[in-house]
């Protein structure tokens, strides 16, 4: 479908909803439809690597299930499955993340949709068993939950052929398995994911949220990154960029020492927790700010969290032991210590960057969610053996080569005397 087709579908939908006003013979859309379609303006490598698979209805006869964050960018994904032939069923990977208008206009397209902002747990949960329930044939996972659900009740009642993760926790979780039933792709450690999503996308949504939602200036803060993988990389230069004196805290000692020749400070949290003025989690372990952490804070310290789950920052914890808590303002909650410090934590421990925020750039998620579409083409292609498997390089070169297109860039290839030489054939 091209993209005149796909405005005019989606402002049929509004019409024909009479979602709509007119201001001056302008047609002013629902804002959700309006998202998507912005996202699908900008999402150009989605829309290139769908495009083939969308003519050959490549995913017909076929369901998905998909458990993501529920905001545009998804729709965006969602609908390409769907054009291209999938029954779909969507649940949210987090409770609070969901965007309510973007699960209407996806109710609209044809998918099934067990999500609402601000769920519950016990809501949440039934999410998750419903898109089990709807026995995918294939599926996209952020986090693993669903993941682990459909392996506990996986019977060989149907044709599950695989899966896909999208997150540093969920690979995590993923490793810890050693009874995968089925084939799961690992989009997470795919060079065009982990460089660019987690790196990049981490550091400038993290920020924009912080920035947003605080209304307060970064510069001159000092700042405390628990976790330098690829999410506190970004973080730590894209602070170090608006002006933050940045701190470290980690538990590898090859990631220290990157830290340290990257011009970051390095402490212990003890230490850290004594001098910082926000602090950042991203992990994608649990109980990496605990209460004996936050006792030492200072007063009006700002907490978190950029790693997946909320367990990340003890928030159970802090609310048992503090003194008392409110809603400060929205996303931000102020817990009152009984030595009369305040300590604020932003977006109530969960992901701050899509609770708080609009959650990674459209170009950043284009990439990402490039890798979905195709691994899913790769698993229905090729019969994969049960475990977790990588991302064919040749995907991840397909992905880096049409956004060098798109961006007008063109990079040198080599010549056969030097394909020879390295590989070994070459004169020393």
């Amino acid at each position: 479908m091209g993209m005149a087709m796909f405005k005019m579908e989606l402002l049929f939908l509004v019409i024909s909803k009479q979602d709509y006003e007119i201001n001056g013979g302008l047609v002013i859309m629902n804002d959700g439809i309006e998202k998507i379609m912005w996202v699908d303006e900008n999402m150009k490598i989605l829309n290139e690597v769908s495009k083939k698979a969308i003519k050959s209805q490549k995913f017909r006869g076929l369901k998905v299930g998909i458990c993501l964050h529920i905001e545009a960018k998804t729709g965006c994904l969602v609908k390409k499955i769907i054009e291209a032939g999938a029954d779909v069923a969507v649940c949210a990977s987090n409770p609070l993340s969901t965007k309510n208008e973007i699960v209407s206009v996806l109710k609209e397209l044809g998918a099934r949709v067990y999500a609402k902002n601000g769920e519950n747990l016990s809501e949440y949960n039934v999410g998750l068993q419903r898109v089990v329930d709807f026995q995918p044939n294939l599926y996209i996972d952020d986090g693993a939950d669903l993941a682990t659900l459909i392996n506990n009740q996986y019977r060989g009642d149907y044709k599950l052929i695989g899966g896909t993760e999208e997150t540093t926790t969920g690979i995590i979780r993923l490793k810890k398995m050693n009874n995968l039933k089925y084939p799961i792709i690992n989009v997470n450690d795919a060079l065009m994911k982990c460089m660019f999503d987690n790196k990049f996308g981490t550091g400038q949504s993290t920020l924009f949220s912080f920035l947003s939602t605080t209304n307060m200036s970064i510069s001159g803060k000092k700042v405390v990154v628990c976790g330098y993988g690829w999410c506190g990389k970004g973080l730590a230069s894209r602070l170090k960029g608006m002006g933050a004196f940045v701190i470290v805290c980690e538990v590898d000692a090859i990631k220290a020492n990157e830290a340290i020749m990257d011009g970051f400070s390095v402490m212990k949290m003890n230490e850290a927790s004594l001098v910082g003025d926000v602090f950042v989690t991203a992990t994608g372990c649990c109980d990496v700010i605990t209460w004996d952490m936050v006792d030492r804070m200072k007063d009006g310290a700002i907490i978190m969290n950029s790693g997946h789950f909320d367990n990340e920052i003890d928030v159970k914890e802090i609310k048992r032991k503090c003194q008392s808590s409110k809603q400060f303002r929205k996303h931000i909650t102020e817990y009152v210590l009984y030595s009369g410090k305040k300590i604020y934590i932003l977006a109530e421990g969960r992901l701050v960057n899509l609770v708080a925020g609009e959650g990674h750039p459209i170009e950043i998620i284009d990439l990402s969610f490039s890798l979905q579409f195709l691994s899913l083409i790769y698993l229905l292609e090729n019969n994969l053996k049960a475990g977790l498997r990588r991302v064919p390089k040749e995907i991840d070169e397909i992905i880096a080569r049409i956004n060098l297109n798109n961006l007008g860039i063109e990079i040198d290839t080599l010549t056969d005397k030097q394909i020879k030489y390295l590989g070994g054939e070459g004169e020393v």
